[in-house]
């Protein structure tokens, strides 16, 4: 028998995104009321707080984009933009009575476990400690931007900002800009300041691949009908999500399946590139270095005009230093421009930075995840009893939205915290064998994907740790019941 078991568990939650909102949500919906959730930041939101450069919206339909629990009737468009989706989130939070568990300005520094009592302490860098029997990092892949360390980079003489965060501050008509990088971000922002800009040099590593957005605005009937009848707003998600998991079904790849599906997604793209890029030679440099799937798939329908701009130019050599008048290339060149602006994403292996986890024995996790960031189902850990992932290890998607993977993982957390409340366990961790056969699988699966032949682009190390190799559905499936045999409880 347990002694002195907490009858409601002191959870502590880490982030008020999507993923830590809606951790909070599901241990709610399981009778867990005494939770705390911690922001950084003076709002929650998440990334969606924080990334407001021009243009920015999402790359999967909002309704998919949207907590199954909480259906949007009345989003503008079929690919909302940040300011809509931020509205949600925190109307959604209002509603739900989420906001009122949330404490801003409060970044966590360390978590640590205190084994005689099975409890944690929460140690945020303005010296607060929290005491909690539960914590849930939802601190996400995408909340630590990333800036190249460049000789140099401190010298340049004008503004110089990350794409995540904009500097509003900053005029950018007649100015000569650099745009470092072209992902995600970078299709969204560029088109969004190239008009107004004197000149544009675009520093590319590597081609994305970027096919045609079907984005519409809805009309008020839109609204109205779907308003009127509920089923049409969930036939529209179901239908959304059986779309996106073909993607996903081809990424898994090899097969006949993958095989043609990707090829028609390349078709798709290139036909794109030919219709929107005059010069020839710019669609040379536009054709990508690595296979489809390597990297997520990006929609846009002016990010290629954006770059047909006669006072746009691409340039394909690394990036090799930084000056305070521009920047240099691997060639030698010197680009002079005014304002620097970094659209090179964001530290997503780095699960936890700058928060320091100690478990059982003294384990630090980031010497634990030395060679490569691993947990069962993307989740657990063993030696770090009561720590869960929210958007953890192996839980990022090609395709698709990663909310439905995020309640998934609520679900399964919410669970296993309920079961603590009940007295069926004070501490509980996954099994080192179980975790060890997972992420085994994980690997083997990973590699005989399409990722297998992506170089860098998802292996950190000699692991790839980010993505899912399977499809949503079949993580759902696997986080629908906790298996009891698969833990360890004390």
């Amino acid at each position: 028998m347990h002694e002195n078991r907490p009858r409601s568990p002191r959870v502590v939650v880490v982030g008020a995104g999507f993923g830590g909102l809606g951790a909070a949500r599901a241990l709610r919906e399981q009778g867990i009321t005494d939770i705390t959730i911690l922001e950084r930041a003076e709002e929650l939101g998440g990334v969606w707080r924080d990334n407001t450069y021009p243009n920015a919206a999402c790359d999967v339909p909002s309704p998919l984009y949207s907590w199954s629990w909480a259906p949007n009737p009345r989003w503008p468009r079929r690919y909302s933009g940040q300011a809509e989706i931020l509205a949600y989130i925190r109307a959604t939070a209002r509603a739900e009575g989420l906001a009122d568990l949330v404490r801003t300005g409060q970044e966590v520094a360390s978590a640590t476990y205190d084994e005689a009592t099975c409890t944690w302490r929460v140690l945020t860098t303005d010296g607060t400690t929290h005491e909690a029997d539960v914590v849930v990092s939802a601190v996400g892949q995408l909340s630590n931007p990333v800036v190249p360390d460049l000789p140099g980079l401190g010298s340049f003489a004008g503004p110089a900002f990350h794409s995540a965060q904009w500097r509003h501050d900053v005029p950018l008509a007649g100015r000569r800009v650099a745009v470092v990088g072209t992902g995600a971000s970078a299709i969204q922002f560029v088109p969004g300041i190239v008009d107004e800009v004197a000149s544009m040099t675009v520093f590319q590593r590597s081609a994305p691949y970027v096919v045609p957005k079907p984005d519409k605005e809805y009309a008020p009937r839109h609204h109205a009908l779907f308003q009127r009848l509920p089923r049409l707003t969930r036939f529209e998600r179901r239908t959304t999500f059986h779309l996106t998991e073909l993607l996903n079904r081809a990424l898994r790849g090899p097969g006949a399946y993958s095989t043609a599906f990707l090829a028609l997604v390349r078709a798709v793209w290139r036909l794109h590139l030919r219709r929107q890029v005059s010069d020839p030679d710019l669609r040379r440099r536009l054709v990508p270095d690595h296979p489809i799937g390597c990297k997520r798939i990006l929609f846009s329908n002016d990010w290629y005009p954006a770059l047909d701009r006669p006072h746009v130019e691409v340039v394909d050599e690394p990036v090799a230093s930084v000056e305070p008048t521009g920047v240099r290339d691997a060639t030698g060149r010197l680009h002079e421009v005014d304002t620097i602006i970094w659209g090179t994403g964001f530290a997503a292996t780095s699960f936890l930075a700058p928060m320091t986890v100690t478990g059982a024995g003294g384990a630090d996790l980031h010497e634990v995840w030395a060679d490569g960031a691993r947990a069962h189902l993307g989740v657990t850990v063993p030696g770090f009893p009561n720590f869960f992932c929210v958007y953890g290890p192996n839980t990022n998607l090609g395709g698709s939205s990663i909310i439905g993977m995020m309640e998934a993982q609520a679900g399964w957390i919410a669970q296993v915290v309920r079961r603590i409340a009940d007295g069926g366990a004070r501490a509980v961790a996954v099994r080192p064998d179980v975790a060890e056969r997972y992420d085994v699988e994980m690997q083997t699966r990973l590699l005989g994907s399409v990722w297998a032949d992506c170089n860098s682009w998802y292996v950190d190390g000699p692991r790839i740790t980010t993505n899912w190799p399977g499809l949503v559905a079949e993580y759902q499936e696997r986080l629908a019941r906790v298996d009891w045999d698969e833990l360890v409880e004390a």
